[in-house]
């Protein structure tokens, strides 16, 4: 566990950046990011003008230029009301993050275990026998096993992620295996297969590489191409890394929301807003929570890589609390 000092402690020395810049700017790229994911949900969901129409139209499109100017003015704010360190502040970005990726987690297991059996109760013929006809064909709606099966699941989701607190990466990765090796025995066996069983282990699997990513970089396990790094003396490493966050790892997640998201045709919003299914006959529905992964991959990057700045400048100013990143994260 890193330790946690004021930064006060460590005054801006060596031409290294200040903690207190350091931190304004770690906070206004989660600022920043917030603003943007308010103003796609307010103008693609709700009709909203956009913040470009601030001095055009006003009215709605002031509120949401202002979500942005305090995505910049409340970090600048918290910053200088608040004596912090800088690892004190990337602890607390990660356990963010944490709790993110560990809501996403349940999610994809309880909404996939969900589908699955509604969709094998439909291709089997067994629904209508047990919901009643009427809400059998409803369940054939994407538009409605959305919003009334997989929201409540991810709202439960949500619940279990602030209660308990260990990410279930192995627990996912056993779940794909299972979920293939039935595959495997079903249909050499038992001559059975169905399209849900594919699409199972594709959603499963797509939420494990995209939901670990932040995990992995906080635990400094992406593959590097380590030519010169590992010669690195640890402030030369900080360096590196802070100008890889900024450079590369934020320029990168801010491309992906902001072509992901950026109109109701966009690869993210479009199926989130459509409900989007594979054309698998009786598939599982959860083709649109899959294009929402990119989503959430690029946020809990990008909030991941501002934590992890404020580590790197801690490490380029030679603070105490360098974390080994051998240990893991629970």
């Amino acid at each position: 566990m890193a330790t946690m000092e004021p930064a006060s402690r460590y005054p801006s020395k060596g031409g290294f950046p200040g903690p207190g810049f350091t931190r304004a700017v770690g906070w206004m790229i989660v600022g920043l990011t917030a603003a943007f994911l308010i103003n796609t949900y307010l103008s693609i969901w709700h009709g909203w003008p956009g913040a470009q129409s601030a001095f055009s139209k006003g009215g709605l499109g002031i509120v949401q230029a202002a979500l942005f100017v305090a995505g910049v003015v409340g970090p600048v704010l918290f910053v200088s009301r608040t004596d912090r360190g800088l690892r004190q502040d990337s602890q607390l970005l990660s356990s963010v993050v944490a709790y993110i990726v560990r809501a996403a987690f349940w999610a994809v297991v309880l909404i996939g275990l969900a589908d699955m059996l509604i969709s094998f109760l439909r291709v089997e013929n067994l629904l209508v026998t047990m919901v009643g006809h009427e809400l059998a064909t409803e369940l054939g709606r994407s538009q409605f096993r959305g919003p009334v099966i997989h929201m409540p699941l991810l709202v439960l989701a949500m619940a279990i992620a602030a209660w308990t607190r260990t990410i279930g990466f192995q627990w996912l990765a056993l779940l794909v295996v299972v979920a293939e090796l039935l595959i495997v025995l079903t249909r050499f066996i038992y001559s059975y297969e169905q399209a849900f069983q594919g699409d199972l282990v594709r959603f499963w699997y797509a939420g494990l590489f995209l939901f670990a990513s932040a995990y992995t970089l906080y635990e400094d396990g992406h593959v590097r191409v380590d030519v010169l790094y590992s010669g690195f003396s640890p402030r030369a490493k900080g360096i590196s890394n802070a100008l890889g966050c900024l450079f590369m790892g934020v320029t990168l997640c801010s491309v992906i929301l902001v072509f992901g998201m950026f109109d109701k045709t966009s690869v993210i919003t479009g199926p989130l807003l459509s409900y989007e299914v594979s054309q698998s006959g009786f598939g599982m529905y959860v083709k649109y929570l899959m294009a929402g992964f990119l989503g959430i991959f690029a946020v809990t990057m990008m909030i991941q890589f501002a934590g992890y700045l404020m580590d790197s400048v801690a490490d380029m100013r030679g603070e105490p609390g360098h974390r080994d990143t051998e240990s893991p994260m629970s």
